[in-house]
């Protein structure tokens, strides 16, 4: 009761691979029978023959992976991939590092905290790289006192 040359048959007529090839298990003896592809076509026609459907990669793990990805969990320092420059760009770093400094200067400015020439030198060394957070800015200006007598 080997169906081989007609499921190869099947597989040729439909151009499919024959694991595809269904055929049905209440019509096996119309099928044994059967050897053209003229007649095998009929029954593809008729719905004795089918073709399974084809399976692909099911994506649901990399969903939930990259579900949890987005609520910040598997990012530890293990799953990490590449340097910390090729994460956050070093120029990235250094613009929001820059642009808190700037802001913090312009307030301490504003509120009248550090003079105008104060505010200028202060902004020349952040802008060569002499404070790495606001908190330094506010160590130096304690360090040197810098800040307006009241």
């Amino acid at each position: 009761m080997s169906l081989r040359n007609q499921r190869r048959l099947a597989a040729e007529v439909m151009k499919v691979g024959e694991n595809r090839v269904w055929v049905n298990p209440e019509k096996i003896d119309d099928v044994e029978g059967v050897i053209t592809r003229v007649e095998i076509s009929k029954l593809v026609h008729e719905g004795t023959i089918r073709a399974r459907p084809e399976s692909g990669v099911s994506r649901a793990r990399a969903k939930i992976l990259s579900d949890k990805k987005r609520r910040g969990l598997k990012r530890g320092v293990g799953s990490r991939q590449g340097k910390k420059t090729a994460r956050t760009p070093g120029k990235e770093t250094w613009e929001s590092r820059i642009r808190a400094i700037r802001a913090h200067l312009r307030i301490l400015k504003d509120r009248r905290i550090i003079q105008k020439d104060v505010y200028r030198k202060l902004y020349l060394m952040a802008k060569g790289g002499a404070f790495s957070d606001t908190s330094r800015v506010e160590q130096y200006i304690d360090a040197h006192r810098l800040a307006r007598r009241r």
